[in-house]
């Protein structure tokens, strides 16, 4: 493979000075260069061949035990001006960046070899779709890469035919974390990453690109880069919905995109579009339109099980990279919260004996992946180019008290700031005490690549746009009783809210007005065969002024960090909700 974009030919020349690889090596993402990287890395003992009897195609990856997450603290955002990065995210002057990081790359390569990744982000021939090239001394990069990202010869085409693309350029260094960092330059579309391996750190087409970069190229574009999953919600009738969700981690958004209705919803059928990310564009018809940037599933292994999430076990077990699970003695993957019995020998994720007191077999952020299309329920429609047209916005977080089960916001602008004031509790550390609660906007905190203000702004701009963009809802799996204990029951049945999401997108249900938002009527949201107590209904959809207006001071105290960017809208929705809690309590 070679290219006629001269910007391209020059960068990659470029790299290979700055790096003194070995070699240079194009990556086309075939069978015959997988199978050649695969067995470079078994050898090596990057991977490890699993049972491939129960397990086919299906390899083990132990990365270094200081490399197992995302460094969320060595992550900067480097514009020109630092209030163009706010004050959610780190900053560094991108001439004091590039110099940091080109000496870490400065021979970084040398006996190693230089991989070019071309790939593309989204369905090809998507007018929404964008480009980008990794370059990677990696080959587990190179692998992950092939399977989350369309990677190879139509890339490059891509590139050919519209002559932009994003840069990125990794290496795993010497994994020291002293010399880890993540830069991103929105304003050049280029991406450094050194000293990691790990998923997110390293696949750069995933958080870097896909969120960070892509957010900043979506405002200058007119588009949505979002943390969303999104599904197609199919009635008896044979009619499909499309929603699309964001939640915070541990607020069961994989589990969502992967749903499968109670058993007495006959005829109902949830498609899987995406389960992380979504590009949401203007279509011809003034609705948004959104496509899944990515090909993948690269998801958190512990307390997946037919139980959470029958379709992701169904999606697993054959073509899958596991990273840091447990390994039982006749080499299948194992990892806290799968089905069955925990076997009495396992192999850590730091390749020991496993004993109790070590902590659990598998890291806990242990990881699997996988091809989104081996999902039973994937989309028909996850690779038109079109996207698939949103009804519904559904943002969450978990709240034990506060948020009811859901609701819907009264407008766009109201649903903007229902989505830019989300937040989570961390778990308590006490029965009966309220955890800290960490502001999480639109599920954007660790990835949004610039200022929340501007952010902000520009999604109220869409009304501008459209008088035909989605409605907005809330929702609430979390909601707790006084002993602690979950009201709803969660996982399959949390279909019983989209199915009143649905209803109220066709307008087919009642809705009461409050200060926060319209709530489901009574007996609007199904739950007869759940057998559930009328009271506890009427708690779950419950809206506890003294909380809302606690929760308002709350709110302002954090909008008050983004000073005179914040938009006026946020303000008068915020000065509207105060107000109107108030004369409720007085009448």
């Amino acid at each position: 493979m070679t290219t006629s974009n001269k910007q391209l030919s020059d960068w990659i020349a470029q790299v290979a000075e700055l790096t003194q690889p070995d070699r240079i090596q194009w990556c086309d993402g075939s069978d015959a260069e997988n199978d050649q990287l695969v067995e470079l890395m078994v050898a090596d003992g990057t991977l490890e061949v699993l049972n491939q009897e129960t397990h086919p195609n299906c390899y083990l990856h132990r990365s270094d035990p200081s490399d197992v997450a995302r460094v969320e603290h060595l992550t900067f955002v480097c514009t020109s001006h630092r209030d163009d990065a706010g004050p959610n995210n780190h900053w560094m002057a991108p001439a004091e960046a590039h110099a940091k990081m080109d000496e870490l790359f400065r021979g970084c390569m040398r006996g190693r070899t230089m991989y070019v990744v071309p790939y593309l982000m989204g369905p090809y021939g998507s007018p929404y779709s964008r480009a980008g090239v990794e370059i990677t001394d990696s080959p587990y990069v190179v692998a992950n890469m092939r399977i989350m990202t369309r990677m190879g010869q139509k890339a490059l085409a891509h590139i050919e035919a519209t002559g932009t693309f994003v840069k990125g350029l990794h290496s795993v260094g010497d994994l020291n974390p002293d010399r880890r960092f993540i830069m991103h330059f929105p304003e050049e579309l280029t991406i450094k990453s050194f000293g990691s391996g790990y998923g997110g750190n390293a696949l750069l087409g995933k958080k870097c690109h896909a969120l960070r970069i892509a957010s900043y190229q979506a405002r200058t574009e007119g588009w949505l880069a979002e943390h969303m999953l999104i599904l197609g919600i199919e009635d008896p009738t044979g009619n499909t919905t499309y929603v699309a969700a964001a939640f915070p981690s541990a607020c069961g958004k994989t589990n969502l995109a992967m749903l499968q209705p109670p058993a007495e919803f006959k005829g109902w059928k949830v498609w899987t579009v995406g389960d992380d990310i979504a590009w949401l564009n203007v279509g011809p018809d003034g609705r948004l339109y959104a496509i899944n940037p990515e090909a993948g599933f690269f998801g958190v292994a512990p307390g997946t099980s037919t139980k959470t999430n029958a379709n992701c076990m169904a999606t697993l077990g054959r073509n899958t990279i596991y990273t840091n699970v447990a390994v039982t003695p006749d080499g299948k993957p194992w990892w806290e919260g799968m089905d069955g019995e925990r076997p009495n020998e396992l192999i850590d994720w730091k390749g020991r004996e496993w004993d109790e007191e070590n902590g659990p077999a598998a890291h806990p952020n242990s990881r699997f992946t996988v091809s989104a299309a081996q999902c039973p329920t994937y989309s028909a429609q996850a690779n038109a180019p079109e996207g698939v047209p949103i009804s519904a916005l559904i943002f969450g977080g978990r709240r034990a008290a506060l948020a009811p089960l859901v609701f819907e916001a009264l407008d766009w602008e109201h649903g903007v700031f229902t989505a830019a004031a989300c937040a989570s509790e961390t778990t308590a550390a006490a029965v009966g005490e309220v955890g800290k609660v960490r502001r999480d906007p639109m599920a954007m905190q660790p990835f949004c690549g610039y200022n929340f203000a501007d952010y902000w702004r520009h999604w109220l701009s869409f009304a501008e746009k459209s008088d035909n963009l989605p409605k907005v809802y809330h929702v609430n799996w979390f909601r707790k009783n006084a002993q602690g204990k979950f009201l709803w029951p969660g996982f399959g049945d949390n279909m019983r809210v989209l199915k009143w999401i649905v209803d109220r997108c066709q307008g087919s249900t009642e809705a009461v007005r409050t200060p926060i938002g319209n709530l489901p009527a009574a007996g609007a949201v199904d739950v007869n065969t759940l057998k559930m107590d009328e009271r506890v209904m009427d708690e779950l959809l419950s809206v506890h002024p003294d909380l809302w207006n606690a929760e308002m001071k709350h709110i302002e105290e954090y909008f008050n960090n983004y000073g005179d960017r914040l938009p006026e809208a946020l303000k008068a929705q915020l000065k509207r909700i105060t107000d109107e809690l108030k004369a409720q309590q007085a009448a």
